[in-house]
């Protein structure tokens, strides 16, 4: 792989549980890039997206995320490969039974974090980040959607990961709301160069903060970018 890329796809085959919904996908993304993820509902955004955080195996082709190959990735591997990953999810999939700072905490610990006050300063910081800090013990149903977002960004921020991929993380929210995540998203990706794939159907968002587009169409990825390269 390519030094600059986090992301490598060369002719990959994406299936989900009703068979096969994306074929011939080629895609490259470099390091610090924002991309916009489009296509219709059911066009294969979500497959797609479980297929880079290795919740589904490619079938066929290969590929390449955050150093780690697809093609040949070990069951035991896929912790260490989303420890590179933070992902944001339309639905937040925080821990309802747990207070915002215990969401995060659980994610440190599980990658091996032990001394409290390396665990406090580290949530607190991303909590600053994303404009949430007062809100630390608060139990996340309590919370308004857009803070729950802000939240579920905070999460995939925490373990500092080199990519992370927000898939329709503005779905549930409303046009106010879903601005500032995206304006928050951007200010990230801009300040930190993590680099962003976000999956969306909101083009307003996309005309506002503007980035590279990719978009599942026909059953595959059609991605300008790759198609001027091939040219």
């Amino acid at each position: 792989m390519d030094n600059e890329q986090i992301i490598t796809l060369n002719n990959v085959t994406v299936s989900h549980e009703e068979g096969v919904v994306l074929r011939h996908v080629n895609f490259a993304m470099n390091k610090g890039e924002f991309v916009y993820l489009i296509g219709k509902s059911g066009a294969g955004k979500t497959s797609l997206l479980r297929t880079l955080y290795a919740d589904s195996p490619i079938e066929d082709g290969s590929g390449m995320v955050c150093g780690f190959n697809l093609e040949h990735l070990k069951r035991r591997q896929i912790p260490l490969l989303r420890r590179k990953l933070g992902i944001v999810f339309q639905n937040f999939q925080l821990l309802t039974d747990r207070n915002v700072y215990d969401n995060l905490a659980f994610v440190l610990q599980s990658i091996g974090w032990k001394k409290k006050q390396l665990i406090d300063d580290r949530i607190m910081e991303v909590l600053t980040a994303v404009g949430v800090s007062d809100k630390a013990e608060y139990q996340t149903y309590k919370l308004s959607e857009g803070e729950r977002q802000r939240v579920g960004i905070a999460r995939a921020l925490v373990n500092t990961p080199d990519l992370i991929i927000a898939d329709e993380p503005t779905g549930n929210l409303d046009p106010i709301t879903s601005s500032e995540i995206m304006h928050l998203l951007t200010e990230i990706n801009q300040k930190s160069g993590v680099s962003m794939l976000i999956s969306t159907h909101d083009f307003m968002m996309i005309d506002k903060f503007p980035a590279r587009v990719v978009c599942c169409e026909e059953g595959t990825l059609v991605d300008p970018q790759m198609d001027e390269r091939a040219q």
